[in-house]
Formats: C-alpha cells, structure tokens, sequence
C-alpha cells in the first residue's frame, strides 16, 4: 500500500491571494436563488450577475482591477434574474445567458470589451413559459449549445439558430448539468433526487442510466470528472449534511465515494480540472473555498490547503491557456463577493520559477475544433486538438496566447462567413463598416444611371484642412447617419438603445478629432495678436488639457449677455434644420457669397459661423469691390478670426451656465432627526413625500392611513413615543399641498374620498381624525391627485374607473370629466399656462387634453413601452413634454417630445436598470430637469433645450444615503444671494434634510442676472375657480424679480461698449499706437480688477501704538 503515501506534484498547492487594490472592486451582486455559479470566464474575459436584481451582466477584461462605476456599461438583455451564464470553449467574446424570464440570449463582446451598454443581443432562443435553469456548450462541437428548463434538454445549432433536440423525460426541475470531456454524453442531476446519464443521439430513450443521488430536495450539482467513466455530485443528504458523491457509470448504482462534510446551508459549487485532477469545493455563502485531489484508487479525495476569506456569491475557474505558467500557477479561481471579484491563484512551490515547469502542465485540451453541430448530431465524434502549455513550444513564445474573440465562421463551405452575417445582426447607424457600404451601394448606383450621392469623408483630415472643411466634415457626417438610418421608403426608422448609444459615441469620436484638428491647423494665424487671442485660437502648449481650455473658454463667455438663454448643445446644425431662403433671397445670397473671387458654400457653414460671416458682410458692405479684392482670408476663416468670444460653441458646443452645478446638504442642525415607522406601502403614483415652505408631510406605517406633519421652523431630534398624526381611517393613494395655502393638505384615499385638512399655526400637537372637508370624488380608488397650478381651490382626481375629474374646492362640485384612457392612468401634469394637461399611461400612449374644451384628447402619441410606471412634465414654456418611464428590457429612461407632435420622441436618454419609477422635478427658470427615484441615492440633473440633443446632462448630485422622497420649493424660497438656484427637502430612512442646489461663481457678491431670470409667481393664484371654468380670462401668472435691494447685477459690472474695430487695409495702425477695441479692453480689464480690490488710504502704521516719551530719554 505504498502508492497511498505517494506525494503529490499539486499537494502543496497553495492559494494566494492578492491585494485589495489588484481584484475587482466596488460592485453590486445581490444573493439570487439560482443553480447557476452567477459568475463565467474565458480567456478574456469575466461575467457575472450585476445588482441585486441580477437581470443585468457585467462583462469585464479578465485581468482587469480597481474600483468600478455603477455606471459601467453592462449586458441589459433579460426582464428578470440571469440564472446562468457561461463562454463558449471556442470563442472568448461569446457568451450565453439564462434568465428567468424564459429567454436564452447569445451575446458577442468586442475585443476592446464593453465600452457602451448592449441590449440587443446576436441571437435568442425561447424555452415557452419555462424559466431557464442552466446553459452551456458542447465541448467538441462549435456552435452547438444546451440548456435545461424545468425538466426539458434542449440542444441549439448557432449556426441556423434553430433547435436540434428536445427532451422533457425528466419529471422534475434538472438542477444541474454536465458533458463528458469527449461530448458522447451528459450527466444530469434533478430535483427528484436522481441522477442519469443523457445521450441525445440514442435510439429511444435518450436516458441510457439512472440512478438514485443525494436524499434532499435541495439544490445538487454534477460534473464529469474529465475523460474518466466517473462523475461526481454534491448535494445534501437527508438529515441535511453536505455530500460529495463519485460514480464510476460502469457500476452507476453503487456510489465508489460518499463524503460527509458539514451541516451549513450552502449550495457546493463544483470546479474541476481534469488536467491536474483539482477540484475545489465554493459552497455559496461560505467564506472558506476546499481544495480536494482526486485520485482513482482509495481514499479517491484528498484534501489540500483551505483558504478562508470573503463570502462567496459564486465562482468559476479561469481556462488554462489564461494561467500564469511561468509562475507555476496551476490553477485560478474567481471568486465573486457582495462586492469584490478576487483572483484566487493556486500555485506549487518551487525552488525557482524562471524555467517553466513541464511536470505541472500536461498537455490541454485546445481551442480549436472542426466538428460542427449538425456533423456530431448525425453521428460523428471528433476530439478537440490537444496544446502545450511550454512557451518554447508555442506560436509566439513567451507572449501570451492571444484570445480567440473573433468567432470561427461556423461553416466551412463559405470562406468569408463572419459572426456578423452567420446571425445576420444589422450594421449599426454611423458605424464606419455602414458608412463604407453605403458609400460602395452609392457608387454601384451611380454606375447604373443613377446619380450617386457625394462621397463621405474620410475621418482623417490633414492638419492643413481649413475650418470650413471641418464644419462640412462634421455636416455631412449627421447627413450620412440620417441617411442610413432612413427606411427605402424615407419613412424614419426608429434605432435601438444600442444603436444610439453607438451613434454619439462616434459624435464623440468626431468631435475629439475636429478638435485636434482645429488646432494644428490655426497655428499660423495668430501673429499680431494678444497673447489670450492666440491662445483662445490656436490652443497652444500651454492650455494641454481639456479642462483649462474649457474654463478658459467659459470665463470668456460670461461677459457675453445673450438677449435669449440658450441651450448648452452645440450650435451645427443640419441643412434640413435651417429654413429655406426665399428666391429673392437666395439671389442676394448667391452675391454675397462670392468675396475676394472665393465661392463660399453656405450649407458648409454651422450657424455660429453662418452669423458671423452675416455680420462680416454688413460690416463691409460699404467699403466697395476694392476691399474685397484685396481680401486674403476666406469668408469662413474671416468669420472664425472676427469672433473670438464665440468660439467656446464652434469648439464645445455652448457652455451651459448650469453644467457645475453644485448639490449641498443642509447643517445637521436644520435636520429633522429620528424618524420612525416611515411607510413603505403608497402606490408608486405618489411621490411618498411633500413639502413646502412651512411644513412637511411624511406617511407613516399601520392601519389608518396615518400622514404626520413636522413643521420646518422647529428642526432637531423628535422624542421619542407618539408622532402627532392625521389618521385618515383608510390606506393612503396620495396627498399633495395646496401651492397657494401651506396650511391646507388634501388627501386621496382608496375609497375614493378626498380629505381636505386645515393644519393650524405650530402645527399639530396630537393625533387628529377629523378633516376640514371631505369629497367624494369617485367610487373606486383614486390614482393620484393634482392642484391647478394657477387658479385656486381647482383640484384634479384621476380614478380607478379611467377617468378624470376637476372639482371646485369652494363649492364641492364636479366641473369637468375628461375620458379616453384604455389602462392606468400613471400621471397627469399641467402646462405652465394652465389651459393644457399631459396624461401618461399604462396603454403606451401620451395624451393632450384641453379639460375646458373637450373630454377627449386633442392629441395623443406614443409613450414608454415598459408598463411598470411613468411620470410626466412640461418644459421650455410648455413647448416640450419630457416623460420618464422604462424600456421593453426595464431599463429607465427619459424621453422629450414635442408637444405639438407626440408621434415619436425627439431623443431619449438612458439611464440604469433599477425597479423604481424616476421622478422629474422642472425648474423652468434654469431649465433644469431634476430626476431621482424612491430607494435611489444619487439626484440626476439634466438641461432640456430647444435645440438637439434636447436634453444634455449636468453635474448629478450623489447623497451619501438612500432617499425615499424629494420634494422641491417655490422659487422665492431660493437663496440667490449665495447662488442658489433650487431648494429642496430630502427624506431618507431617518432625517429630513434640506438640499441647495447652487452654481460656482466668482462674483457671488453680485446678483446673477444670467442665473436669475424674473420668475413666475406660483406661489399665489393668478385666478379664480369661477374665472378659470369659465374660461373667460386666461390670464398669465406675472414675473418678478428676485433681485435683492441693495444688490448690484452682474450685467452691470460687465457691460463695457466693445466696439467692431475697422482696418484699413490702406491706412494700416501705426507701430505701438492702440487701436480703440484696445483701449476698451484695458479700461474693462481695469474695472473687473478694481471691483474686486479693496481700496482704503489707511496706511499699516497708523494702527501702531507709539512709546512714552520716558523711553526715548532713557
């Protein structure tokens, strides 16, 4: 019995395991209740279950590391919980997942890996109201994939995407599932506490073994022990002790192992290598990972080194051509955590590790293989080519292998077959592949008698293209993308998530390179200048990086005071977009263009520079042919050198005055502490929280539909005991303030009564049932309720039974009925006129209503698909609706329509894949779109614009905790003398805290003019009930002022007359003369400094204390 005390090459493996700051950090995993290991490597690549829903996959570079972004891009491609996830053996960027939602999805990953989010995967299979329990691949077949769900088998062919093989056999749900190394036949462990061997390709029955397992019905996993006739199982036995089982098939029935481990509740995740015969043992939950060898004689496991550590939500091995050999790292474990990836590697001491070790590393299976689907289905068996692991024997030697990320064409008949065309996957819009097709079709089509568009392009501009050449450039780039994402019948397709996404990306991409080239190819036209003019042109060496120029560009731009705010999106725009001149007007046009004998082309020019050139020409309108004759720039260059102060658009896009905006929580001291018993149970129709000036009301769990207020006036802890209350007597639906009267609160309840409750002066001092007044509004629940925005005691209710009210408050009575929704209502909001109001609902459909004239809507579009909820509002004067809602994959969104056409939406944005419905707060003021949701913890701030993109991203504000409600004050409310543009009261679990929102200035001593437009009063009606049914007098809420008494503008510091300097080309300035556009900019430089100095004629001395005249004598 000597051969039992035979030592082992991979005894003394020893697992270690590095740094924080080498593993994956800072991600969310939740704890799913799969069979899956919820994490998969190739030899590129990591996936694993994102968030606590796991419906999304993160997809990272193998060797990657460091802390990552819950805003990474990630796999939204399944509605519910991603049950398993596995790589192909053949191709490291394929990838399979299994969701509950009954869908397997195959997915590509670019060699670069995931630099945008994908929703829209390469090919999807369908298991018919079944929840997919597990996936994989065939280990010697390409292509060829199975999955389990319930107690069906299912066999894939890739290549035709069709299903092979189907077998529902099994009675019970099959938790596991695992081919034998020369893929002949599958091993399958089910709920029925049986295991059995599969053959697919048999005649009859295609269960050829059977045999009884682990006596719990609890979760128990399979593998093949490699090429061996043995399998082993782990699982539960019937007084619930971890098992691990070995079966040799030649004597199923009799197991040749039985192990006992522990009694812990964690599921053991079987990984086993065959080359070295490892097996490690990953119970999930557990904080220790087991390393066994497995031998064929008795004792068959023989434990290794244990490593202890974090807890396990899964884990899987890394492919053994990804090892680090020349290391002696036999083995690597993933191990995923709540929220860490950590690299376990096994390695085997030697005394050196600058030779490689051939006795570690016997010869692997390879990646490569000729048998295809269809071939091993009818019969044929083919093994995978085997491959050394010795650097001196391989390709490129001591580098390492390269991954197989472009997938092998799956037939060998075609040549040319790509991965692309074998699942006929579309090009996306704006991808250079289209952009070249598109430009080969055009030209075919020319050839045929058709006259073919002009030819894109290329991305790579000399540096001595002139700016117009880059404007056209860009130009006809938009033009091309719109080109081809236009149908044949020039009906405009809409693109997916992902096809957007890839659109701004290559924007992006453009933009950066129109950017270098701006600056290499102004160089030259800067001498004469000033110093800040030539930088401000030429961008030299001393502004590198993006963030100087672009400060330097917006401390240029605050001296301009636009007579209209403008949007922060960048100025080009499409031919399509500027309106047609009219035909006396293009002659006048075609005159000017001609200047100096250069023709300039005006659909070359964006519409900065098309006004510049404009005021070019009006400034020299007078000075004759001969000055245009000896004019030696071009229009467009003359355009770009005349306006200096513009240029922040031409490069940028115009800077957003609110692009740095600045959330800051309140001192604890304004906190309202120790809250307790916070409802979780209002509707998602309800913000859950509201507040205004005075007071807050915060709903509280238990019967009686309880709403406490808590005044503002008296913050701190609250004692403990009995939170004064009003108790409603039914469940809660929703409750609002009235915005004219911070004592009233109405509240709708789901017997569809609204209560109206009158809070007297200090707020309330004991539990209260009894309301000022009651309506009963409908007979079943109410949704929600909304005041008029404008006109007093006018109240909305909006039902159960799909219709809407409008009820005088003063009289109780019902005024109007508006009807047309086939589904729930989600939310209504009025215009900011009053006259209008915006449905969303659960149908799909946006609807317009004008409530006084018709009961129907006036118009009506498409809205989200997702049908979880949706909120709605109205923006840039009531010209725009912005609606926030989820896609078809429950990823959030938000979308801006037209309000005057609800056909399709102008852009949507994307944002996370989170169950809670965003909810939008619009500061008309600042354009500014507040959006955030119950449970989220950052606020996401958006400009909405007039002008593509129509909405562009502003600073987010990240709170250091969870919040459950955001309630937003009036505009008179805002402090502006320290800049803040927006006060709001946030609930957390605990605390309500208040949160300013303010913009960085400089002069903060100063009114800002530019931040602070007069504002609406919304605070107080602008009309009565009676007034406003009657429809009679629509009059408009005035503006105010916020401007302090006693405060300077800012406009008024920096209105300095800057006059257009005229030169002669005749009469040039004499040498060390100042022109007058020079002396206006010393004398406004002057006066910005002097404002900010202090001047006093006190000298330092005349404070200092003199010595008695006994001291001098002394």
């Amino acid at each position: 019995m000597a051969w039992r005390f035979k030592a082992s090459k991979y005894k003394n493996a020893a697992p270690i395991v590095p740094k924080a700051e080498a593993c994956v950090r800072e991600i969310c995993v939740g704890s799913y209740q799969t069979y899956g290991n919820n994490i998969a490597a190739s030899a590129a690549f990591m996936a694993f279950n994102w968030e606590h829903t796991g419906s999304s996959v993160a997809v990272l570079p193998l060797d990657d590391c460091g802390r990552k972004s819950k805003t990474m891009p990630l796999l939204h491609g399944h509605t519910d919980t991603v049950t398993d996830l596995k790589f192909s053996p053949f191709h490291d960027g394929l990838l399979a997942t299994a969701s509950q939602d009954c869908l397997v999805k195959i997915w590509h990953i670019p060699e670069k890996g995931l630099e945008q989010s994908l929703s829209d995967p390469e090919a999807v299979f369908s298991h018919k109201q079944r929840r997919v329990e597990t996936v994989g691949f065939h280990p010697t077949a390409d292509g060829m994939m199975y999955s389990t769900a319930a107690g069906c088998v299912a066999l894939f062919d890739l290549r035709s995407q069709k299903e092979i093989f189907s077998n529902i056999e099994h009675p019970e749900v099959i938790q596991s599932a695992s081919w034998r190394e020369d893929g002949t036949v599958l091993a399958t462990s089910c709920k029925d506490k049986c295991v059995r061997i599969f053959d697919p390709r048999a005649a009859g029955s295609p269960i050829q073994m059977l045999a009884e397992s682990h006596q719990s019905i609890k979760d128990s996993r399979v593998v093949w022990l490699g090429g061996q006739s043995r399998i082993l199982t782990t699982g539960f036995d019937a007084a619930r002790l971890r098992q691990v089982i070995i079966r040799d098939i030649r004597n199923f029935g009799t197991p040749e192992k039985t192990l006992e481990l522990d009694c812990s509740t964690g599921i053991l995740m079987p990984l086993f290598d065959p080359d070295t015969n490892m097996l490690f043992l990953a119970g999930k939950g557990d904080t220790t990972i087991n390393y066994l060898e497995i031998t064929d004689k008795d004792p068959y496991l023989i434990e290794g080194l244990r490593h202890t550590g974090e807890q396990t939500k899964g884990a899987c091995l890394v492919p053994k051509r990804a090892l680090k050999v020349m290391e002696a790292e036999v083995n690597r474990v993933l191990q995923l955590t709540s929220n860490m990836v950590i690299p376990i590697m096994y390695q085997v001491p030697r005394k050196t590790y600058r030779d490689f070790h051939a006795d570690l590393y016997p010869e692997t299976t390879g990646y490569k293989t000729e048998l295809i689907a269809s071939e091993w289905l009818n019969g044929s068996n083919q093994a995978v080519p085997k491959m050394n692991l010795d650097p001196a024997k391989r390709e490129l030697g001591d580098e390492p292998i390269i991954p197989r990320l472009g997938p092998k064409p799956f037939s060998s008949t075609t040549g040319d077959v790509s991965f692309d065309k074998v699942f006929a996957v579309p090009l996306a819009p704006g991808s250079h592949e289209n952009i070249s097709s598109v430009g080969q079709e055009s030209s075919v089509g020319s050839a045929g008698g058709e006259p073919a568009p002009a030819p894109a392009i290329a991305a790579h501009v000399q540096p001595s293209a002139k700016p117009d050449l880059i404007v056209e450039i860009e130009i006809k780039k938009k033009n091309e993308r719109e080109t081809i994402a236009t149908a044949g019948n020039g009906v405009q397709k809409s693109l997916t998530t992902s096809e957007r996404r890839k659109s701004s990306a290559d924007d992006d991409e453009s933009s950066d390179k129109i950017f270098e080239q701006n600056s290499e190819s102004s160089e030259n036209s800067t001498e004469g200048e000033d110093r800040t003019d030539a930088d401000l042109r030429r961008f030299s060496s001393a502004r590198s990086s993006i963030a100087e120029r672009r400060r330097l560009y917006e401390n240029r731009s605050k001296s301009q005071v636009d007579e209209k705010a403008q949007s922060p999106v960048p100025l080009r725009r499409e031919p399509s977009k500027v309106e047609p001149l009219k035909p006396n007007q293009q002659q006048q046009q075609q005159q000017s263009n001609v200047i100096g004998g250069t023709c300039v082309d005006g659909k070359r020019i964006s519409v900065p520079e098309g006004k510049l050139l404009e005021e070019h020409r009006h400034q020299r309108g007078n000075n004759g042919a001969a000055n245009a004759a000896g004019l030696k720039k071009s229009a467009t260059e003359a355009a770009f050198s005349a306006a200096s102060t513009k240029r922040t658009s031409t490069v940028f896009g115009k800077v957003s005055k609110f692009r740095h905006l600045k959330g800051t929580p309140g001192h604890k001291s304004t906190h309202i502490e120790n809250l307790r018993n916070l409802s979780r149970q209002i509707p998602g129709e309800c913000n859950g929280f509201h507040a205004n000036h005075e007071r807050v009301a915060v709903p509280l769990s238990g019967p009686g539909g309880k709403i406490a207020i808590f005044e503002l006036s008296r913050p701190g802890r609250l004692p403990d005991g009995v939170i004064p209350s009003l108790v409603n007597g039914s469940n809660i639906m929703d409750f609002q303030w009235d915005p004219f009267d911070a004592q009233r609160l109405a509240v709708a309840c789901d017997d569809g009564i609204v209560k109206l409750w009158h809070i007297a002066e200090g707020g309330l001092s004991e539990p209260t049932n009894t309301p000022a007044g009651e309506l009963t509004a409908h007979l079943d629940k109410i949704y929600f309720i909304r005041f008029h925005p404008l006109a007093a005691d006018v109240l909305l209710t909006a039902s159960y039974d799909m219709t809407i009210k409008l009820w005088d408050l003063r009289t109780m009575t019902e005024k109007c009925s508006l009807t047309g929704h086939s589904d729930q209502i989600f939310d209504f909001a009025w215009s900011p006129c009053g006259r209008l109001g915006a449905t969303v609902c659960k149908d799909g459909k946006i609807r317009v209503y004008n409530p006084r004239k018709s009961e129907m809507p006036i118009r009506e579009g498409n809205g989200p698909v997702g049908t979880r909820g949706a909120r709605i509002t109205w923006a840039v004067e009531g010209q725009y609706i912005v609606c926030t809602g989820f896609d078809k994959v429950s990823e959030r969104q938000i979308s801006v329509y037209n309000a005057q056409k609800l056909s399709a939406p102008l852009n949507t944005a994307s944002l996370d894949v989170s169950p809670s419905i965003l909810i939008p707060y619009y500061d008309e003021d600042s354009s500014t779109l507040f959006v955030t949701g119950k449970g989220d913890s950052t606020i996401y701030c958006y400009e909405i614009t007039d002008e593509e993109p129509y909405i562009c991203p502003l600073s987010h504000h990240r709170c250091t905790s969870l919040h459950q409600g955001l309630s937003f004050l009036t505009k008179n409310h805002c402090d502006v003398a320290s800049v803040e543009f927006s006060k709001a009261y946030r609930l957390t679990n605990t605390t309500i805290e208040p949160l300013s929102f303010t913009v960085p200035r400089i002069k903060s001593e100063l009114f800002q003019d530019d931040l602070f437009p007069p504002t609406r009063i919304t605070w107080s009606a602008t009309l009565s009930a009676d007034d406003w049914f009657a429809s009679n007098n629509d009059k408009a809420a005035p503006k105010i002022s916020l401007k302090p008494e006693g405060m300077e503008t800012l406009s008024s510091i920096q209105q300095v007359p800057v006059q257009h300097v005229k030169k002669s080309l005749e009469q040039p300035a004499q040498f060390g003369q100042k022109s007058e556009y020079e002396i206006n900019k010393q004398q406004e430089i002057q006066k910005s400094v002097s404002a900010r100095m202090e001047y006093t004629t006190k000298l330092e001395q005349d404070d200092m204390e003199g010595v008695d005249e006994n001291e001098w004598q002394e």
